[in-house]
């Protein structure tokens, strides 16, 4: 497998590449990470079943489409493919660390997510949110993007792993509009998965990984940031300043990071379940 993934590498750089070290990195709780180096340079390898290519060359194109807004730094992609019984992806390796520039990351992601789309709401390409598939068909109106391809596609698939809503789905969706009577959503280049885990920093340069990337509401990066422990408030009072959200975001929270708590019971299942229907709850309330 790494001699297959050696030449690939030498290929792909035009610079002959032959490992001497191999360490196990943390890679998340989907793939299996590894950095590799031939002394000289380093480069971050993801793994995981054949069956993952696909996912693997859309978050490539991803990161590729990321870096070419020059807005914010991402892992450069380098190759990916199938090495033994294996599909790879290999990316840029980073040294992380140093001095934490959070201001940066408000500035540097407010500039990407003014990279629209005249298409409108969605991606070329489907991708997935971890280990879930996620559904990007371009969709001119953002609340029915967000009913169809984010909300229902969990609800369903919660549903089939036992999942009991306490309120009717379609009451759901009728309680959506009025979040929507005075706000327009442009359709912005967004991370997806916006959560610490996928953001670093090298010597201050605030650097972003691990994309589900579509255009949609903007405010759906931001309100992940404030799931799982929020980001410093350097960050919010940056990207306040360089791309002030509209006064009702704090309203429409709750029904952005509803999709991700649904996502986390599909994939791990266990307390999940109620607070999704504490959220909703609160959302039809």
């Amino acid at each position: 497998m790494w001699d297959e993934i050696e030449v690939a590498i030498s290929q792909a750089t035009g610079k002959k590449f032959v490992s001497d070290r191999r360490q196990g990195q943390s890679g998340g709780c989907i793939n299996q990470a590894t950095k590799i180096s031939d002394g000289q340079r380093d480069f971050f390898i993801k793994t995981n079943q054949v069956s993952y290519l696909d996912i693997f060359e859309t978050e490539a194109i991803a990161l590729k489409q990321i870096h070419i807004t020059d807005t914010i730094r991402v892992p450069k992609p380098i190759c990916w493919g199938i090495a033994g019984d294996v599909a790879y992806l290999t990316i840029e390796s980073l040294e992380f660390g140093g001095y934490q520039d959070w201001e940066a990351m408000g500035r540097n992601l407010a500039a990407m997510h003014r990279v629209t789309s005249d298409r409108g709401f969605g991606w070329d390409r489907n991708n997935a949110i971890g280990a879930t598939p996620q559904i990007n068909y371009w969709t001119k109106d953002w609340i029915s993007f967000w009913i169809e391809y984010r909300l229902a596609f969990q609800i369903h698939l919660a549903k089939r792993k036992g999942w009991r809503c306490t309120i009717a789905e379609e009451k759901i969706y009728e309680s959506l509009s009025r979040f929507f009577d005075n706000y327009q959503p442009q359709p912005s280049m967004v991370h997806g998965d916006l959560w610490s885990g996928n953001t670093a920093f090298v010597n201050g340069e605030p650097v972003i990984f691990d994309p589900a990337l579509y255009f949609g509401d903007r405010e759906v990066d931001l309100a992940m940031t404030e799931l799982f422990g929020g980001f410093p408030s350097q960050f919010y009072q940056a990207y306040q300043v360089a791309y002030p959200l509209d006064a009702s975001y704090q309203q429409r929270k709750t029904l952005y990071n509803l999709y991700h708590i649904l996502n986390h019971f599909n994939l791990f299942g266990g307390g999940y379940s109620s607070q999704a229907n504490r959220m909703i709850e609160s959302i039809c309330n």
